[in-house]
């Protein structure tokens, strides 16, 4: 059986009339900002100070979009006697948004919680060659990265942190103690130094009268 003629028309119309009544859900973009959920995936920041140039993240990317260079410097001991150290010193960090396609490969494996997501979208260039943000950039996006969610009242603590509370603790028990035997020390030092108060010249020191074998003295011109 053909179709009747106009029917497709009028199945349209009547989407229409029924969706003209309803309320628009247009997003008033970029006057009204949308309200994204947590823990969104827009852009990738980088922690600096947390980098140590292990190129993981460099080299599980799936996209190659990742780009580090670093150079070697010398540490100098940290007490006398010490070796010297040789660390590595981050010069460049930048992604290609233009071919990242957001997996979060580099994330995760990160060791040191050198890269985190931000919510941040608005990075649209007119030229795609701006799409590479060097660290600058990407440290600039850490401000933007949202807490991380509290934990339950039942979790476990953190190895990490419970690790770092019992080096703190020891520390100040050390500090605690050598305090102490600083003020002990000081204290015994001051005693001993310290001069013990002279009789005065009006009074004596009061004689015994006993001999030393226990019995009364004999006086000159005295009685039995």
């Amino acid at each position: 059986m053909s179709p009747v003629p106009g029917s497709g028309l009028a199945k349209g119309l009547a989407v229409t009339l029924r969706t003209m009544t309803r309320r628009a859900h247009t997003a008033q973009y970029p006057d009204v900002l949308p309200e994204l959920p947590p823990r969104s995936r827009g852009v990738i920041g980088l922690f600096e100070e947390n980098c140590t140039v292990c190129m993981l993240c460099a080299r599980e990317c799936p996209d190659w979009c990742i780009y580090i260079d670093s150079h070697k410097e010398t540490v100098p001991p940290a007490a006398p006697g010490g070796r010297e150290r040789s660390r590595n010193v981050l010069d460049r960090f930048a992604i290609d948004f233009s071919l990242c396609m957001y997996c979060g490969i580099c994330i995760e494996v990160c060791p040191f919680d050198a890269l985190f997501w931000s919510p941040e979208f608005e990075y649209a260039e007119t030229d795609i060659r701006e799409l590479t943000h060097e660290r600058d950039k990407l440290r600039e996006w850490m401000w933007t990265v949202p807490a991380p969610p509290a934990l339950e009242e039942t979790a476990e603590e953190a190895k990490e942190i419970g690790a770092a509370r019992k080096t703190a603790d020891k520390i100040e028990a050390a500090e605690r103690a050598a305090a102490e035997a600083a003020a002990a020390e000081a204290a015994a030092a001051e005693q001993s130094t310290g001069q013990q108060p002279e009789p005065s010249a009006g009074l004596q020191p009061e004689q015994s009268t006993e001999r030393p074998g226990g019995g009364p003295d004999e006086r000159p011109g005295g009685g039995s």
